[in-house]
């Protein structure tokens, strides 16, 4: 055990104490936080062009209901459509020429767009958007209904669902899906660059013959668990200052920039106060109350981040054993492409599985993939904030657990003869034969 602390001291302080490691855990949060806040500030503060577009209407019917807005500008024309593409060819300040046909209200497909240049999704779907309800308004007209608009207007209604857990109270499933996405990222990469970096760790060593030096004063087995333990320490590190700036954010800095009034109703939804008339009383979406009642919650932030830490800890401990032994098998990073396929591939399908999360975080597929524990890390982080109960955590990290005892003791089986191996490249059935030993 002394030899296993010696070398998990090691391999924590080579990396914990480098710059790198201190700037990328401060910066990381903060770069995720620039990202998802970046198309929002980029819409607010950066001026766009104004695409003035030339309107050619046969029906007659939809451009006088065309509205100009900052992104487009319609200019409505009597010529013909041939002489508006002539008119419009060497003007440079013109964008294009919308050709409607005579029949748009029975073919809505009577639509065309003519541009100078390449155009965009968003300026395509705002036209189109246009066009549409102009043709369902005269549709509606052929029905001859009095009043029609007056009627549309008091008829129309948006319902705001309040999803209230009997386990867990008031959630939001927006706020719930969203986190465990991140969350499940978060693992994701994790596990990728973590586990690599233990394999790389290994290939450099067995290179410069620093292990066998070693292995005269201290057991292979030591030596395996000495830098898987050490790496998943930094891991955890990371984890925890990334959870410490989390707490600090909700618990200090969100409330500090939110109206005063919000932060009352949040308090009154965490008490559970009824959403809806909250929401109604400050003019604001009820998902939007119950999205920042989840966030503002310290206590249920504080039980995710700790469930993330487990799972982090236990899904880095199984996969960096795999990965330690695929490098002791191995001189060179190249000749391990095909090891490391066998081992990323449940990393990858773990991921897509989490896409499904967001549509059905109880579904059988997602369940069994948050027990089986290649996929439990990443499946069960991204469900942990919809609620789970804790029997299902309980279990997916006990058998996390387990599954890493009987994978480390294959790896440092592994371990013990490829650090001895130098030339040949191994194959699957050369590491089934060096369990048998």
């Amino acid at each position: 055990m002394r030899n296993i602390g010696l070398i998990v001291g090691r391999e924590y302080r080579e990396r914990v104490y480098k710059k790198s490691f201190i700037i990328t855990t401060i910066l990381m949060p903060l770069l995720m936080l620039l990202l998802s806040a970046a198309p929002t500030l980029i819409m607010e503060f950066v001026d766009t062009d104004t695409h003035r577009i030339t309107v050619v209407d046969e029906s007659g019917l939809v451009a006088p209901s065309l509205k100009s807005d900052k992104e487009v500008e319609f200019v409505i024309s009597d010529k013909s459509i041939a002489d508006a593409l002539t008119a419009t060819a060497d003007d440079e300040s013109s964008f294009g020429v919308l050709h409607v046909g005579k029949e748009i209200v029975a073919n809505p497909n009577d639509a065309r767009l003519y541009t100078t240049s390449s155009s965009s999704m968003m300026l395509e779907e705002n036209i189109a958007s246009q066009i549409e309800k102009v043709i369902e308004s005269e549709r509606l007209k052929a029905y001859n209904i009095e009043n029609l608009d007056e009627i549309l207007d008091k008829v129309e209604a948006t319902v705001h669902l309040t999803t209230i857990d009997k386990n867990e109270g008031i959630s939001s499933t927006m706020a719930s899906s969203l986190v465990g996405m991140l969350l499940g990222f978060v693992l994701y990469f994790i596990l990728a660059i973590y586990g690599s970096m233990v394999m790389q760790s290994v290939i450099e060593e067995k290179n410069s013959r620093i292990l066998e030096v070693m292995v005269s004063t201290v057991r292979p087995f030591e030596m395996l668990m000495g830098k898987i333990l050490g790496i998943a320490a930094v891991a955890a590190t990371q984890i925890v200052v990334w959870g410490v700036l989390l707490m600090v954010f909700s618990a200090v800095i969100m409330p500090a920039l939110m109206p005063d009034n919000i932060i009352e109703s949040v308090q009154q939804v965490q008490a559970g106060a009824d959403v809806a008339a909250l929401a109604t009383q400050q003019d604001v979406a009820p998902e939007m109350l119950t999205a920042l009642a989840s966030i503002l919650d310290t206590g249920h932030i504080s039980m995710v981040l700790v469930s993330m830490l487990l799972f982090t800890v236990g899904g880095f401990l199984l996969y960096a054993s795999l990965y330690a032994a695929v490098g002791a098998s191995v001189d060179q990073a190249q000749d391990a492409q095909q090891l490391t396929m066998v081992i990323t591939m449940p990393i990858i399908f773990s991921f897509i599985i989490m896409m499904m999360v967001m549509k059905d975080p109880n579904s059988p597929i997602v369940f069994w993939c948050s027990m089986i524990p290649f996929s439990s890390p990443i499946v069960m982080m991204a469900r942990i904030p919809s609620g789970v109960p804790m029997w299902e955590v309980a279990t997916s990290l006990l058998l996390l657990y387990a599954t890493f005892v009987v994978c480390v003791w294959g790896a440092a089986k592994i371990y013990k003869v490829g650090i001895f191996m130098h030339g040949a490249k191994p194959k699957l059935r050369d590491l089934w034969r060096w369990l048998r030993y």
